[in-house]
């Protein structure tokens, strides 16, 4: 139980709390196995603390960490499964703010593609 005393929350009231849509939380659903609310007889969510602490920990995996969802996937499912809590290999530590949008990274790499190209023609 949390501090309130409840047993379960609607989704309306896990985003409140989280500060994740409804949308995203039923997405995420699809995405996190080990994300299951149950559902009333009408088929309303019904999410447990530990289901609200699990969106939490993926909340911040996703948008303080910078993790993206295979990569949380990956960590949770080790973490489930009893391995350790680290990173898993083959995720590349994440830079404070985040991951680097995807024009970044290719000016990244066009620049040192240009230094590479600078090295030859000097060699020549």
């Amino acid at each position: 139980m949390t501090k309130s005393g409840k047993l379960y929350y609607s989704i309306r009231e896990v985003s409140e709390r989280t500060g994740v849509k409804p949308h995203v939380l039923r997405y995420w659903e699809t995405q996190f196995s080990m994300l299951r609310p149950q559902k009333g007889a009408g088929g309303n969510r019904k999410y447990r603390p530990r289901d609200v602490g699990l969106v939490e920990t993926i909340h911040d995996l996703l948008h303080a960490k910078g993790f993206t969802i295979a990569g949380a996937k990956k960590l949770l499912n080790a973490r489930m499964r009893g391995r350790s809590m680290e990173m898993p290999e083959g995720l590349p530590p994440v830079k404070e703010g985040g991951i680097k949008e995807p024009q970044e990274i290719l000016i990244e790499i066009r620049k040192g593609l240009e230094e590479i190209r600078g090295l030859l023609d000097r060699e020549d």
